[in-house]
């Protein structure tokens, strides 16, 4: 028998029911003895005549000391964790306990001793014996192999055969002789069939060029209900609401594969290209004057609103056009007439709103003379988006410029794209800035390496001089991002075997040379502003679609010079960076769109079966919700924004219900009666049509007023909806479907709303006001109602002690009784669509939309009634309805959907 038998992994249960108290004793027990340090009596150094016996004395200590070093062990290994466990936890770590490669290089040695010492079996998939299941599944791997290099020698000699190609050169040859194919015009284009492998997941929606880089770090729509045709990531696996945060303001920076998003390319005369722009609603002064000639230059890009041509003229998606940069060589050394010029814009639309845009696109064109031709450039050109400090630093890092011989505008911006590493903000650059520049593979320099800083050789004056005089708006050339050869070029990227070969015959630390036959990928990068130049810009990035996922790569693992790499995000954390940075997000925020609309139908019924779901005693009880004043039951349906109880009020059933409890108020004018409004329940990937069909028109007529026609409104639509940001004055967080209602018209209920307003202007110090001006400037001496109400006559020692007494006590809270109400139905003015805890602002927030006409009526009725107790006439006849708002005209309540308590917020427009 072996002295020393092998130590088993894990030991015995002492019995199978022990309790949990044990466990933990023993562990306590285990701590204890592993903290515990021998000691030895100090008299035992001492001789008969009680004298100092040093050898002896020294080799007490040295006992002590060894016993002291031991138990510091001892603890620290009992208390200690593994080396596959200090890995970060954003780090896929389920089979490190297993594999020592799985851990970083630092604690490899350590993980392997770890498993050593404790017998861990460890696994190697070169020397592990296969299972009779592994072994089919080898063979069968083998023999497809084999078939697929039979068949694909099959194709390439019928290939060459038809091609006529022989002699060592075959491939030089095929590759010369294939041509791109031709483009086609004014026809929806299809998505490239992928392998046998996956081509049956993309039967009813398309797979983003990073799909699969994706699918194993985000969470992923279900397949039976993709996200308008594509399978976009909703959110990391991993918590990240917070790390998005700081990494798209403070460190670090945030990226989007934002391939989804649909291109359009028009191409023609620029007489007919700017009449096809002008008949979808885009202002003259930008088509023609002098606001727009950097854009018409191709320098600029610009955003906006377009409309339908026809009809009602609805306001259809906010889109971005650029042109292409102008020529400036001379033809046949004479200028060309611009006039007679073809030119080309790509227009870049959400793909939620991209069928209704592409409709009305080819509507106008063929309307122009001559007419332009339309390309769907879905699939050829992607997109990434990156925001953040590090944002711009990265991309430096990644984008290597190839540049052309006698080149000499691409050597002036390749120059200028070099300094921009040291920016840490894009919104410092000029408003829309637009660099075309051709790349080197990034796969040629990867992985990549931090980019040093240039504070000391490029000073901060140079820095503002580049800036101010951008030398793109006078040597921008054509970008190739245009031309479908160069898209079609861009794409035969090589290899990833040829690119390791290239790498592998590289000097040891050195980047392989780059070679006049690679292929450049030509990108056209977007620096967009926030709406605050305190926030972070956003850089956008057009790509070929086959090279989206070359550059991806590098981007995700390029090493910030602030510490950690860029973060991605999905659909959600692209909301929350624009819900911080005030904006708000289509289509899910602009109702009023066909879009918006086709979004909040499906939310609905998400919401609705989620509520379902839950049992009866477990989910709220709409029509037993607490409203006060004798109130009871949820306006409208509690998961949903009810715009149609908003416009038609309640049924008959229930405005006699209310009219009966409320006796006091005369009953409601009758609504004018409406087509009914089916329910569109979301449908499922097997119920999808194969050729896409437009979004449902909102019901009602309800339609969208965008932020640029607001301010020269003299009529508004009854129906009209206008985006808004809600930042509440006091406490609570709204959340989806919260309803927004106006001051109350009911002067009793008005006045204690009023007071409630006054006491919190009062209880705000100067340090917790909102960071926005506008907020922070409305009502700040205000005096409280209990002190102002008080009589004239009133003696001064009395108005001290009652204004003490309201500064001492604050606000009045929600549970008391003196806290107001909830404002009634008729006072509802809209509902809130995206409410959250704002991380930048410090305290929550809301964006949502609101029908005008009501707000603007509660506004007119409440002056009226001061009017007439003044005397005095409100004079904002024959004005902009908009120009003459008060601050105080802004104040609004919030209540969210199933609760009682309300909370005062300001609104303003988007």
């Amino acid at each position: 028998m072996a002295l020393n038998p092998p130590v088993k992994r894990k030991q015995p249960a002492e019995s199978k029911n022990q309790s949990s108290d044990s466990k933990h004793a023993a562990k306590r027990v285990k701590t204890s003895r592993a903290r515990s340090i021998l000691t030895q009596a100090s008299e035992k150094a001492l001789n008969k005549n009680g004298d100092l016996d040093v050898s002896t004395f020294i080799k007490a200590r040295e006992y002590e000391i060894k016993a002291l070093e031991s138990s510091m062990g001892s603890s620290k290994k009992s208390s200690s964790t593994r080396a596959f466990q200090q890995v970060p936890k954003d780090l896929r770590r389920r089979t490190a306990s297993h594999n020592v490669k799985k851990v970083p290089k630092r604690l490899r040695a350590r993980a392997a001793k770890e498993m050593k010492d404790d017998n861990t079996p460890t696994v190697s998939s070169r020397r592990r014996n296969p299972t009779p299941h592994m072994r089919l599944r080898l063979e069968t791997a083998k023999r497809l192999e084999t078939l697929s290099k039979r068949i694909q020698a099959k194709r390439e000699k019928a290939f060459n055969a038809k091609h006529n190609l022989r002699g060592p050169h075959v491939a030089e040859k095929a590759s010369a002789t294939l041509r791109p194919p031709r483009a086609s015009k004014n026809v929806l284009a299809s998505p490239e069939k992928q392998s046998s492998k996956y081509r049956r997941r993309e039967v009813h929606k398309s797979w983003l060029p990073t799909h699969i880089w994706h699918a194993k770090r985000a969470r992923m729509p279900e397949p039976k209900f993709p996200l308008w045709r594509f399978a976009i990531p909703l959110s990391p696996t991993a918590k990240a609401h917070r790390p998005t945060h700081r990494a798209g303001s403070s460190r670090g920076c945030v990226a989007w594969d934002t391939s989804y998003q649909s291109t359009i390319l028009v191409r023609g005369m620029q007489a007919s290209l700017l009449g096809s722009l002008r008949a979808l609603g885009i202002d003259e002064i930008v088509l023609g004057g002098k606001k727009g000639s950097r854009w018409r230059r191709g320098t600029r890009i610009w955003s906006g609103w377009i409309r339908e041509r026809d009809g009602e003229q609805s306001p259809i998606t906010e889109v971005q056009i650029i042109w292409c940069a102008e020529d400036t060589k001379l033809h046949d050394g004479a200028p060309a007439q611009k006039h007679k010029e073809k030119r080309q814009f790509i227009l870049r639309v959400h793909p939620s709103a991209f069928l209704q845009v592409w409709t009305e696109v080819l509507k106008v064109a063929k309307i122009q003379k001559p007419s332009p031709d339309v390309e769907d450039l879905r699939f050829q050109i992607g997109s990434i988006d990156i925001t953040g400090p590090g944002s711009t630093e990265a991309l430096v890092g990644i984008l290597k410029p190839k540049l052309q011989a006698g080149a000499v505008p691409s050597e002036k911006i390749a120059r200028l794209w070099s300094q921009l590493g040291a920016l840490t903000n894009p919104s410092v650059l000029p408003a829309s800035a637009v660099l075309g520049l051709n790349f080197h593979d990034p796969r040629l320099f990867h992985p990549p390496r931090t980019v040093k800083s240039t504070n000391t050789e490029y000073s901060e004056h140079d820095f503002l001089t580049m800036l101010a005089s951008w030398s793109p708006d006078t040597a921008a050339s054509p970008s190739a991002i245009f031309s479908h050869a160069a898209r079609y070029a861009a794409s035969r990227l090589p290899s990833q075997k040829a690119i390791n070969r290239r790498k592998g015959a590289a000097l040891p630390g050195s980047y392989p040379l780059p070679l006049s036959t690679d292929p450049s990928i030509p990108i056209l990068l977007i620096a967009s502003r926030a709406p605050s130049l305190n926030m972070q810009g956003t850089w956008s990035l057009l790509i070929p679609w086959k090279c989206v996922l070359p550059v991806w790569h590098s981007l995700m693992h390029y090493p910030i010079s602030s510490g950690g790499e860029p973060r991605f995000g999905g659909l959600q954390e692209k909301r929350q960076i624009l819900f911080e940075q005030g904006q708000a997000w289509f289509p899910g925020d602009f109702q009023g769109t066909r879009a918006g609309w086709q979004w909040e139908v499906m939310e609905r019924e998400k919401r609705k079966k989620a509520w379902e779901k839950r049992p009866k005693s477990k989910r709220i009880s709409w029509d037993a919700v607490e409203l006060g004043d004798g109130r009871k039951g949820e306006v409208g349906k509690g998961w949903a924004c009810d715009w149609e109880r908003l416009f038609e009020g309640p049924p008959p059933q229930e405005s006699e219900l209310i009219s009966q409890n409320d006796s006091s108020k005369p009953p409601p004018a009758p609504a004018p009666q409406a087509a009914p409004t089916s329910s569109i329940p979301c449908p499922t990937a097997s119920e999808l049509p194969k050729v896409p069909t437009l979004p449902p028109k909102p019901p009602l007529n309800i339609s969208h007023v965008s932020s640029a026609l607001l301010g020269t409104l003299t009529s508004v639509p009854s129906r009209g909806l206008a985006s808004v940001r809600l930042t509440l004055l006091h406490r609570g967080t709204p959340t989806v479907c919260a309803r927004i209602y106006g001051l109350p018209v009911d002067a009793a209920l008005r006045k204690k709303w009023l007071s409630l307003l006054s006491s919190l202007r009062s209880s705000v110090s100067p340090q917790t006001k909102s960071p926005h001006s506008k907020t922070a400037r409305i009502g700040d001496s205000a005096v409280p109602s209990h002190v102002s109400d008080l009589p004239s006559d009133t003696p001064a020692h009395i108005k001290r002690q009652a204004l003490a007494r309201a500064l001492l006590n604050g606000p009045v809270s929600a549970n008391a009784e003196e806290y107001p109400s909830c404002p009634a139905e008729e006072d509802l003015i809209g509902f809130v669509t995206t409410g959250n805890f704002d991380l930048g602002m410090g305290r929550s927030a809301a964006l949502g939309n609101i029908a005008i006409a009501k707000a603007l009526k509660q506004i007119d009725v409440s002056e009226n009634k001061e009017s007439e107790a003044t005397g005095e006439s409100t004079g904002n006849e024959g004005q902009s309805l908009l120009r003459g708002l008060k601050p105080e005209d802004r104040i609004c309540v919030v209540r969210n959907a199933g609760q009682r308590v309300a909370r005062l917020a300001r609104w303003e427009f988007v």
